[in-house]
């Protein structure tokens, strides 16, 4: 018994490395800007969620790292097919250009791309539609940023912040960066 405890303790280590080495592609970092094509930052980052095409040939990709990830990647490629860059947008600059009575859903998703589809909601006796992404807040705790929309005309209602309460000791973990 003791044998497989140590076995498994020396074991923890080295499926964190992987694990953590296995998210690293996740954000594009390998990728250059105005270098990198787009069947590059496909091959690098996979498939995306999401896909917009613009008139003038540019186009953005959405790569949400979800459903427990805490960030979502927005891939922009220029008209020539090549990266022009890639940013984290599950923050509070991104959020604020969410605007109640204003933003509607395909715009709320070429912001800050596509909600976690089981933290989707409808409540009918509201009319409402609510959206939910984990993100990391200010702060560098794990917290939620929901969206709720009247659901007969997609406008966004309002938008708030919370905190990711489903941990025991009623405080999120770190999302392992510091206060901006």
């Amino acid at each position: 018994m003791k044998r497989l405890f140590s076995v498994l303790t020396e074991m923890i280590p080295v499926g964190l490395a992987v694990l953590l080495s296995a998210c690293a592609g996740y954000s594009g970092s390998n990728l250059k800007p105005g270098v990198s094509t787009l069947p590059e930052v496909v091959a690098s980052m996979g498939e995306p969620a999401l896909h917009w095409k613009d008139a003038d040939g540019r186009q953005q990709l959405a790569y949400p790292r979800g459903p427990e990830g805490a960030e979502t990647f927005m891939a922009y490629i220029g008209a020539d097919g090549r990266l022009e860059r890639i940013e984290p947008v599950l923050d509070m600059n991104h959020f604020a250009r969410i605007v109640a009575g204003k933003s509607d859903q395909a715009a709320v998703l070429r912001v800050i791309g596509p909600p976690q589809p089981h933290w989707t909601e409808y409540f009918e006796r509201r009319d409402e539609l609510v959206w939910e992404w984990r993100f990391c807040d200010p702060w560098g705790q794990l917290a939620f940023f929901d969206v709720l929309f009247d659901a007969t005309t997609g406008i966004v209602r309002t938008t708030y912040q919370r905190p990711d309460y489903r941990w025991p000791s009623g405080i999120a973990p770190s999302c392992g960066r510091s206060p901006r």
